[in-house]
């Protein structure tokens, strides 16, 4: 599903236009964006929370040259599923 279709369904399902859905969904994602961004986790009770984690610098292998290089430290985000969300999936 891309990012169309999930408007459409959206829309839908809380019976607004497309362009309201839209307006919905990136202000949703803005909201999450920018408290991953401030450290901040987002928990949504049965569907899932969302959090960054810290990776640590490691070293690595260029599989191309064979030769070793280094990998930077950096943040990723990350999602865990909630339980009702993990239920729906494995039915």
């Amino acid at each position: 599903m891309n990012k169309t279709e999930l408007i459409e369904k959206i829309a839908a399902g809380a019976n607004l236009t497309k362009a309201d859905a839209k307006k919905a969904l990136d202000a949703t994602t803005t909201a999450i964006k920018k408290a991953l961004v401030a450290g901040d986790k987002i928990q949504l009770v049965g569907f899932g929370t969302f959090s960054v984690n810290k990776r640590p610098a490691r070293e690595g292998i260029n599989p191309a040259t064979k030769q070793k290089i280094k990998i930077a430290a950096k943040k990723v985000a990350k999602f865990k599923a909630g339980a009702e969300l993990s239920d729906a999936v494995n039915k």
